[in-house]
């Protein structure tokens, strides 16, 4: 081995103990992120399930509304306008 590769592996092994808690740790954060994206994508799916579970549901049969007019006055008015 060149003198390089061996004061090289000497400062890794002197650092190792560091290293390896940044790597646990990188990969602690890692799998907590995962989980929370995890648990947001499934906590979304069971709302938007409830939301389409609990939504009222169309019985086929629409509701008519019945308006009246009073036409009389556009009646009356016509009937001067054919006179002329």
């Amino acid at each position: 081995m060149s003198q390089a590769k061996v004061d090289q592996y000497k400062k890794d092994k002197k650092n190792r103990k560091q290293i390896m808690a940044k790597e646990k740790r990188e990969w602690f954060l890692t799998q907590a992120a995962v989980g929370l994206i995890g648990a947001a994508i499934v906590v979304w799916i069971g709302f938007s399930a409830y939301n389409v579970i609990t939504a009222p549901k169309d019985t086929g049969a629409a509701e008519t509304v019945e308006y009246t007019i009073d036409s009389s006055a556009l009646t009356d008015y016509l009937d001067t306008l054919s006179e002329d």
